[in-house]
């Protein structure tokens, strides 16, 4: 199952100065020699207003990995997917080759948004995003300070509004779920999806 229309905002570029939460970004070259993403090189020393903290791109025998912290940050999921499109560019995936390509690169922005938003609905908000990519497949985690077990409704009732998220999230991904670490308070959710080929 994918999400597919004409044109997926991820195609046409990368957002008018401003609108993706980094002022003055141009569009992403693969990540650079030092590591940092363009998203945290524009953050550091674009206009000065940081609106989340972003650690330096890591990448590790193919991997590559992005964490983007959302401490005291309003409007996350936006900023949530203007950072998932980004990572999306550098790595390749944006502009879209084909129509499989699109629909995967929309696919791990709607994931993004999902997760992220039940983050914000359920568990007092996101900590950090993180993002990784190693040719195979797409990781994304979402980690928060909420003791709830997120999970599809069911039964599922697609005329309802609302309780969607976890389905589509089961239905996009190749696997998804919860890491709690003994001792804290929080978790981490995760979702992997597949590389188109």
């Amino acid at each position: 199952m994918s999400t597919t229309r004409p044109f997926s905002p991820g195609d046409r570029g990368p957002e008018p100065s401003g609108a993706s939460g980094v002022s003055g970004a141009a569009a992403p070259a693969p990540d650079h020699a030092s590591g940092g993403s363009p998203a945290a090189e524009a953050s550091a020393g674009g206009s000065g207003a940081s609106l989340a903290s972003v650690e330096p791109a890591q990448q590790t025998a193919g991997r590559q990995v992005r964490t983007l912290d959302f401490a005291d940050q309003s409007g996350v999921v936006p900023l949530a997917r203007d950072f998932a499109r980004q990572a999306l560019y550098a790595w390749g995936w944006l502009p879209a080759a084909s129509a499989d390509r699109r629909a995967a690169a929309e696919d791990v922005l709607l994931v993004v948004s999902e997760l992220v938003t039940n983050a914000c609905l359920h568990a007092e908000g996101p900590d950090a995003l993180l993002i990784a990519y190693d040719n195979k497949v797409i990781r994304v985690e979402v980690s928060d300070k909420g003791t709830g077990q997120p999970a599809p409704r069911t039964p599922h009732r697609a005329g309802r509004p609302g309780g969607h998220g976890m389905f589509i999230v089961q239905r996009l991904c190749l696997d998804w779920g919860v890491v709690r670490t003994p001792g804290q308070a929080g978790k981490t959710v995760w979702a992997e999806l597949g590389a188109p080929a």
